[in-house]
């Protein structure tokens, strides 16, 4: 490869929105180092033969936070947003608790898919309702989902019985807690999932689609898309990996705190996906961008807790980290910088420019 094809390529990583995002990482990973040096390394528990280390508990902690990621991609992509994901969460984790609590056996397998399944189908079916809203009645995807956040938040309560519910299963509990060749069995389930989807919407015309009706609906009708299909098919998908994130969350403890499972896990989710280079206003949608963005709001969860900051300043300092990077992001802001340093063009010297009469009597 030439130096010229060398600068393009790298120009051209630069302008991609996740390249930050994986800058930022590196960045938070650092200033943990520069704290302790023995930061980023990774051991092998004896008794186990299980990887340990920091770097580990990062990447089982963005695990949840990747499912409700790559949903809420798709969702932005056709021009709506998905704030009930938190609310899922709870209800999805609640199901799976309640249920377990009543069949007993804490061994059995039969009743950890159980309980996994009736979660996903409770959750499909909140999310199938958000759909309808949008899709067929025509609601705003913010006040339907809006509806659905605070609706879920209640039809948790109510199956818990607005108590924190704890449960005994060990294969469940080995979906959240489990390794596998010495890594986190939720980390290696959501990376599947994640490229599984990006196969899906990549290797196919769906993902082209849900594009287009986040492009423009009424082109993407007349082209032959039925929009109100799609909708659907991403509001359900959305709350299905919402209900796999609440079954990680709740998995990792074997207790459901109504109030506290998934809470504010829909921004989370948004800041991720957005980090990531999925356009708000819908129409362009980056699965693998999703996924940096998802690993960089663990890495700053960590990273606060590491440094010792106060829980009151958390929000504070995040915010000013997702602004930082967003404005990274910018092109208009880059461009103005690249416009600040660039020479002014020298003026020549009217002296030295020689008159219209010079330059007939030369032609002459």
């Amino acid at each position: 490869m030439s130096r010229a094809a060398r600068i393009a390529w790298l120009r051209e990583l630069i302008r991609k929105p996740f390249f930050w995002g994986v800058i930022a990482i590196l960045a938070l990973l650092a200033l943990n180092v520069l704290k302790d040096p023995n930061y980023l390394s990774i051991t092998v528990n004896p008794a186990n033969g299980n990887l340990v280390g920091n770097v580990i508990d990062i990447i089982r902690a963005s695990a949840p936070i990747l499912m409700i990621a790559v949903g809420m991609s798709l969702v932005i992509a056709t021009g709506g947003i998905d704030l009930s994901v938190g609310s899922l969460m709870a209800v999805s984790g609640a199901v799976a608790m309640v249920f377990m609590k009543e069949a007993g056996q804490s061994g059995s397998v039969g009743v950890a898919l159980g309980a996994i399944g009736l979660a996903l189908l409770v959750s499909a079916v909140l999310g199938a309702l958000n759909g309808v809203l949008v899709a067929y009645v025509g609601l705003q995807p913010f006040i339907s989902t809006l509806i659905m956040m605070l609706a879920g938040r209640g039809i948790a309560k109510v199956i818990t019985e607005g108590q924190n519910t704890s449960a005994s299963n060990e294969p469940f509990r080995w979906i959240a807690n489990g390794f596998v060749l010495g890594l986190p069995v939720v980390f290696l389930l959501a990376i599947a999932i994640v490229v599984i989807v990006g196969l899906v919407v990549r290797r196919s015309a769906l993902g082209l689609m849900i594009e287009a009706i986040g492009i423009n609906p009424k082109a993407s009708r007349m082209a032959g898309i039925k929009p109100s299909g799609l909708l659907l098919t991403v509001y359900v998908l959305s709350a299905v990996l919402a209900g796999i994130a609440g079954i990680m969350s709740v998995g990792t403890v074997m207790t459901v705190d109504v109030s506290r499972t998934g809470y504010q896990m829909e921004l989370d989710a948004i800041l991720a996906v957005v980090i990531g280079g999925t356009s708000l206003a819908g129409g362009k949608f980056s699965i693998g961008g999703a996924a940096v963005g998802a690993l960089l709001i663990a890495t700053l969860d960590k990273t606060i807790v590491f440094l010792g900051i106060s829980s009151s300043a958390t929000p504070a300092f995040k915010a000013i980290v997702i602004v930082l990077l967003c404005l990274l992001q910018s092109q208009r802001l880059r461009s103005w910088f690249v416009q600040r340093r660039r020479p002014p063009r020298l003026r020549p010297d009217p002296e030295s420019v020689p008159s219209q009469q010079e330059k007939q009597e030369v032609t002459a």
